[in-house]
């Protein structure tokens, strides 16, 4: 019997480790994306540079996410015992420093952006400067 309980423990312990290492590097990476006939502009050159310019800044907000997380909002009505509308939004705002573009190239009619991030060299250079904050009448980039 005590060897029984004893498997059994064991059991559990080993069957609850992650089933890969967890990683010990300080990098993050993110990828983005902007379609190229869908910016504005007078010829298809134009418009390939506004689409790289949009996947860059797509790329920064997926590392904003993944550093400062991203504020969910959702709001539902009920009238009459009855579900109307609902509204769920998202934001993320937050300061990239370090990043390092990776490879940006044209995909069929998209153009991608792989930055990655060294948390640590953020960190440093974080310290070196003052963050400030992002204002609030920024211009949207259409994605």
């Amino acid at each position: 019997m005590r060897n029984w309980i004893l498997a059994v423990v064991i059991f559990t312990l080993v069957g609850c480790q992650p089933l890969t290492a967890i990683r010990k590097d300080n990098w993050l990476t993110a990828v983005g994306y902007a379609s190229i006939s869908e910016q504005k502009g007078r010829n298809v050159e134009e418009r390939q540079v506004r689409a790289m310019r949009a996947s860059k800044i797509d790329a920064y907000r997926e590392l904003a996410e993944q550093v400062y997380g991203m504020r969910v909002s959702g709001r539902a009505d009920l009238k009459d015992q009855r579900l109307g509308s609902e509204l769920t939004s998202g934001a993320v705002d937050g300061v990239i420093r370090g990043a390092e573009v990776v490879r940006a190239y044209k995909v069929g009619d998209s153009y991608v952006t792989e930055l990655r991030l060294d948390i640590l060299k953020m960190n440093k250079l974080r310290d070196f400067g003052e963050v400030t904050q992002v204002p609030e009448n920024r211009q949207q980039t259409i994605f």
